[in-house]
């Protein structure tokens, strides 16, 4: 089909950007009619594009994704940023509730010296980590928060990164309905205040970040004073991006 065709289709489907969607799509799939009408199809019956696709691309580097495995966010991109720039000389890295592993992706390249690892609690996100770690260098490991990690981390951490769930309850409902019905609840729903997953990341940094380490994450600008209130006397900085904020949380 013609570049019109698909974008015509894409925003009957209700793509809102088709324009951006359909250009992607022929980035990754080229002119294989039945790889693109598939994408496509897909699309149509509410699929996420990358899922769709297989592969995101993220902070620069292009990651695999699979049906059910949260999907990397341009927001989070902040994140990779704000890391490299607090910590740019780390050498123990890690990427706290990864999903695809793409935050660790974006490390490993940007920070081609650091030993980076990605930890997740889903089976299935862990599977496709594993994956894009064997192609950008890192490791993947399955559990909750820092205990995934090897035990041989603790305390040697330098640089932890994490795009955490921080949706609140009620606004669980207000998730587009392409990721709201195509990844893990538990990828995005961060509690009553959206701030659950901050608090257990907090709870174990002393034990797993070396002196000096920092913890870099973002929020929404609504939530910075409650998590400002969490971190307490620990060297906070923050950056604010758009409408969301990133934290650089130092020991």
């Amino acid at each position: 089909m013609s570049d019109a065709e698909l974008i015509a289709r894409l925003r009957a489907a209700g793509c809102v950007f088709a324009e951006e969607e359909a250009a992607e799509i022929r980035r990754v799939r080229g002119d294989d009619a039945a790889a693109v009408e598939a994408v496509v199809l897909a699309r149509t019956a509410g699929v996420p594009l990358e899922q769709a696709l297989g592969v995101a691309s993220f902070a620069g580097v292009e990651v695999g994704v699979a049906p059910g495995v949260f999907v990397p966010r341009a927001r989070a991109e902040a994140i990779v940023d704000a890391a490299v720039a607090a910590r740019p000389d780390a050498r123990i890295v890690v990427d706290l509730g990864c999903g695809a592993g793409a935050i660790a992706a974006a490390l490993a390249t940007r920070l081609p010296r650091a030993e980076v690892h990605a930890v997740d609690v889903d089976p299935a996100a862990v599977a496709v980590a594993a994956e894009n770690g064997a192609r950008h260098r890192f490791s993947a490991h399955r559990g909750d928060w820092w205990t995934g990690l090897p035990a041989q981390l603790r305390g040697r951490i330098e640089l932890a990164a994490a795009y955490l769930p921080h949706v609140p309850t009620r606004e669980l409902a207000r998730i587009p309905r392409d990721f709201r019905e195509h990844e893990p609840e538990g990828a995005v729903h961060g509690g009553a205040d959206g701030l659950d997953p901050f608090r257990a990341v907090l709870a174990g940094m002393e034990a797993w970040t070396a002196a000096g380490g920092a913890f870099v994450t973002l929020v929404a600008g609504e939530q910075v004073e409650t998590a400002r209130g969490l971190v307490g006397a620990r060297p906070l900085e923050v950056l604010e991006v758009d409408d969301d904020a990133v934290l650089i949380v130092s020991r």
